[in-house]
């Protein structure tokens, strides 16, 4: 059953730039089928496109025992990869675009409630737009349109509960300059040059922040990068702009607006050495991280099932989010994260199976037993 229920969400082309109104009436019919209450909260992205979060409720209540929670949308994904739509199993593995990141989790969750009968609310919180910035989840966060107890977040972490993680940042940096010929360089001031020594600042703080550790990462401490830059319009031009876009992820631990304060100073310190310094700087993206501690009755739980103890990673999920409905949150789900987002992306069976099995002993732990 599990396998079917994955090919027909692969089946669905739900990559991120399109609607994705189909897997969400997939998701409303099966749903409906198990006797849940379907609620939609749609939304336009930038583009005009219609988004859809979906919550499927066993009550209609406003407060639930537990949330599973995953992704309906999916990276873009190379038209000449023949199985991207059409899941196909070989040597133990099914291999499809979303297989396990995060349609092999949808798709055990969907397999788990179909065997449990929980007494305590129950709800399945299948979101939109993850892959472009958590915005389903974040649209969710701002609207309440329930509160939490726990939450098990699908994300492919090979069965490892996962505790935290760190956020995730961006800020595109506008440097601006004065175009001169390159030969005549007093006339003008190089933005490359100006933002050269905003990056050496960069570097600086990144090495600052090396000593604000959260020894349960890998790396212990906030990352920065610098990923693109362009600037100059020339080669014999002093360039009159520099664009670059920063990137951190800072653990959990650290106030969100440490790096824009160290930004800040950084700028503030350029401009007193060049009264001409100018720069923007569009912090478009705050994704704070999310922490469960380590002796939480959720996380011993998934321990227990997995037989796995839960660790930490370096990228943004939608923990974070469900924190702010109230919930106590784990990150786990099949698959590896190294293999999302590639051609040849694919799920282990056994590991896919497993997954369904850990849920419903999740739901009847939490939905069924004494309140943990």
């Amino acid at each position: 059953m599990i396998k079917e229920i994955l090919a027909d969400l692969v089946r669905i082309d739900s990559v991120s730039s399109r609607s994705n109104a189909e897997i969400v009436g997939y998701l409303e019919s099966r749903c409906e089928a198990l006797g849940l209450i379907t609620r939609r909260y749609p939304y336009r992205d930038e583009l005009g496109i219609e988004k859809i979060n979906l919550i499927a409720l066993t009550a209609d209540v406003p407060e639930v025992e537990l949330a599973l929670v995953g992704h309906t949308d999916t990276v873009p994904y190379d038209p000449n990869w023949s199985e991207a739509t059409n899941l196909t199993e070989r040597d133990g593995k099914l291999y499809g675009r979303g297989s396990c990141d995060t349609k092999g989790f949808i798709a055990a969750t969907l397999a788990a409630v179909q065997t449990v009968k929980p007494s305590k609310p129950l709800a399945l919180v299948f979101t939109a737009d993850e892959e472009i910035g958590l915005r389903g989840a974040k649209q969710l966060a701002q609207q309440q349109p329930l509160r939490v107890r726990y939450s098990i977040v699908g994300e492919p972490t090979s069965l490892t509960p996962i505790r935290a993680g760190k956020g995730y940042s961006l800020a595109e940096v506008i440097v601006k300059g004065r175009e001169a010929h390159s030969a005549y360089p007093a006339l003008g001031a190089s933005a490359v040059f100006r933002a050269a020594r905003l990056i050496n600042r960069l570097e600086s703080i990144g090495a600052q922040l090396k000593d604000e550790q959260h020894p349960a990462f890998d790396p212990p401490y906030t990352t920065l990068n610098i990923g693109l830059i362009r600037g100059g319009s020339a080669k014999n031009v002093l360039a009159g702009e520099c664009r670059f876009t920063l990137e951190w992820r800072p653990i959990p631990t650290q106030p969100s607006d440490r790096v824009l304060n160290l930004f800040t100073a950084a700028i503030a310190a350029e401009t007193e050495a060049d009264p001409g310094f100018v720069c923007e700087v569009d912090a478009n993206r705050q994704d704070t991280g999310f922490e469960t501690a380590p002796d939480s009755p959720l996380i011993k739980l998934l321990e227990k099932a997995t037989g796995k103890t839960s660790g930490t990673v370096a990228f943004g999920t939608e923990a974070a989010q469900m924190k702010t409905l109230g919930s106590e949150a784990v990150v786990i789900g099949p698959g590896d994260i190294r293999e999302a987002h590639r051609t040849g992306e694919f799920v282990p069976i056994d590991e896919l199976e497993r997954c369904a099995e850990v849920l419903r002993q999740s739901i009847q732990q939490i939905c069924q037993g004494n309140r943990m």
